[in-house]
């Protein structure tokens, strides 16, 4: 059976994002004390596949697993998975959201609730924890006094909290995209793909991210994310991590990957992978289609063709 490391304990938002997708939710999933340890994990042969938050839509890219992938694994991408975020307030019966003088959580759940501990709990004491599900598990044995858990409503159910404050969040737009990677493979092109990628500049000249992005404005290829990070070699010297629309068996993409790996230092292809979107399989099946319509089309006009 195929093996799944995920951000444990049971009850974390990544597993709740994992258990969305039925073919991985039949997998035997394997818990694991933090995201290094997931990517660990799959690098070394312990699991078929990671799974890990990489970007939020409120606090943006979730550092230390993009830095992780970037400069020290080898890993692919093989899927993405977007899961609305709601935070919860949870705590022992009997405490009531006034009588709360600490919050513990995973740092990235507390930075999407600010607005909140400054409305609703000012001068509140912040604790960081490896997971939110961590940090309910945690409030849960020891019951600290005055001591709330932020996560899961999921999590507060299993560890026998109750949830004292429900979508705390601060956009209720809230967002995380997850990935699932693994050690080898390519997903086939199914129509509605994305490509990641990390480009390494030769040097800091002037124009030198116009001449990166110069060669997707050439192609007409869409950008649906450009960051970047500092490579950790030098002060001042920084990579560009970019996802576009489409994928490296699109020719077209893989020209464009061929001339930017020409032209850089370096380029670290991260993965073309399905694109998560609620409208994703009616794109597909219309790609198909025309697809479709298209080699009819040329296989009509072979068949007229002289011999």
């Amino acid at each position: 059976m195929t093996r799944i490391a995920f951000l444990g304990p049971a009850g974390t938002f990544t597993e709740e994002a994992l258990l969305s997708q039925p073919d991985l939710a039949e997998a035997e999933l394997v818990a694991m004390p933090s995201f290094p340890d997931v990517l660990r994990a799959t690098t070394d042969g312990d699991v078929d596949h990671g799974f890990v938050a990489l970007e939020n839509s409120i606090e943006g890219t979730v550092r230390l697993v993009m830095d992780l992938l970037v400069f020290e694994h080898e890993l692919l991408i093989q899927r993405e998975v977007v899961l609305p975020i709601r935070q919860n307030l949870v705590a022992p019966p009997g405490l009531a959201l006034g009588d709360v003088r600490r919050v513990v959580s995973f740092p990235d759940a507390l930075a999407q609730c600010r607005d909140f501990f400054e409305r609703e709990l000012p001068g509140v004491e912040i604790v960081a924890a490896n997971s939110t599900a961590e940090a309910v598990q945690l409030v849960a044995s020891e019951r600290p006094a005055g001591t709330a858990a932020l996560g899961t409503a999921l999590a507060a159910k299993l560890y026998g909290l109750e949830v004292i404050a429900a979508d705390v969040e601060d956009n209720e737009e809230n967002m995380t995209r997850f990935v699932l990677v693994a050690r080898e493979a390519i997903p086939p092109i199914t129509g509605h793909d994305k490509t990641s990628i990390v480009c390494f500049q030769q040097a800091d000249r002037p124009g030198s991210l116009h001449g990166i992005l110069g060669q997707f404005t050439a192609r007409n290829l869409n950008l649906t994310r450009l960051a970047s990070r500092p490579t950790k070699k030098a002060l001042g010297e920084y990579c560009f991590i970019i996802d576009l629309e489409g994928h490296v068996d699109d020719e077209i993409v893989a020209d464009c990957l061929r001339d930017l790996h020409a032209q850089l230092k370096n380029v670290k292809f991260l993965g073309s992978y399905p694109a998560a979107s609620e409208h994703g399989p009616a794109v597909r099946r219309d790609a198909e289609a025309k697809w479709k319509a298209a080699d009819d089309w040329i296989a009509s006009l072979r068949y007229k063709v002289r011999r």
